[in-house]
C-alpha cells in the first residue's frame, strides 16, 4: 500500500483503487472533487459514476461537516451521479443509542441500493464520498464489489478523533475497523491530517 501526497493527480490513480482518510475538515471531500474535475476535463464523463453518500454541509461548533461533491464542483452534473435524497448524521443527530443505531441503519436503507444499482451496471470509473457513514452499519463487502468492478475507484471517508460519542453502541468502533478493512484492499491510501 503506497501512501500518496496530497498534490497527486487522477493521472496517478487511474487504474488503481484509492482510499483517502482524514479526520473533520483536512479536504477530503475537496481533495475528491478535485480528482473528479480532472478526471472530467480529460474526458472520461461518460465512463464515471459518483455515488454521494455526504450528508449535506452544515455547521457544527462553529466548524463545517459533511458535504456533499455537488456543493463543490458542477463535474457532478456530467457524470452519473447517484446519491439518496438525505442523509443522516447518526452521532450528531442522535439523543440517545438506540436513535444513534437507527439513524445509521436508515442511512444503510438509502445507500445499499445505490452501491447495488453500480454493481447491476458498473462504469470503469467509481467516485465514492463519504464512504465511512455507510460503513457505520452497512457491510463493508458491498463496498469491495463495487470497488472491484471499477477499473479506477477514488473514495474518500472520515477517519479521526472528532466524532467520539456514539453513546456506547460501538458505531465508531465499527466504523473504523471497517474503513481499516477497506484500506487494507486498497492500492494506495492517502491520510490527510490538518
Amino acid at each position: 500500500m503506497r501512501r500518496l501526497p496530497t498534490a497527486c493527480s487522477f493521472r496517478d490513480l487511474r487504474g488503481k483503487r484509492t482510499l483517502i482518510l482524514g479526520d473533520v475538515r483536512t479536504g477530503k471531500t475537496r481533495l475528491t472533487a478535485r480528482l473528479l474535475e480532472e478526471a472530467v476535463g480529460l474526458g472520461f464523463s461518460g465512463m464515471i459514476t459518483v455515488v454521494d453518500m455526504a450528508p449535506e454541509t452544515r455547521a457544527v461548533e462553529g466548524r463545517t461537516i459533511g458535504g456533499r461533491l455537488s456543493e463543490l464542483t458542477q463535474a457532478h452534473a456530467k457524470v452519473r451521479y447517484l446519491s439518496p435524497p438525505r442523509v443522516e448524521t447518526p452521532r450528531l443527530a442522535a439523543t440517545s443509542a438506540e436513535e444513534l443505531l437507527s439513524l445509521a441503519r436508515l442511512n444503510v436503507e438509502r445507500i445499499g441500493p445505490l452501491l447495488e444499482a453500480y454493481s447491476a451496471a458498473p462504469s470503469p470509473i467509481l467516485f465514492i464520498n463519504d464512504i465511512s457513514i455507510y460503513l457505520q452499519s452497512g457491510p463493508v463487502e458491498a463496498v469491495l464489489t463495487a470497488a472491484e468492478k471499477a477499473e479506477t475507484f477514488i473514495a474518500n471517508g472520515y477517519y479521526g478523533g472528532y466524532f467520539h460519542r456514539d453513546y456506547g453502541t460501538g458505531v465508531s468502533r465499527r466504523e473504523r475497523e471497517q474503513m481499516d478493512l477497506l484500506a487494507s484492499s486498497m492500492d494506495m491510501v492517502i491520510r490527510l491530517t490538518s
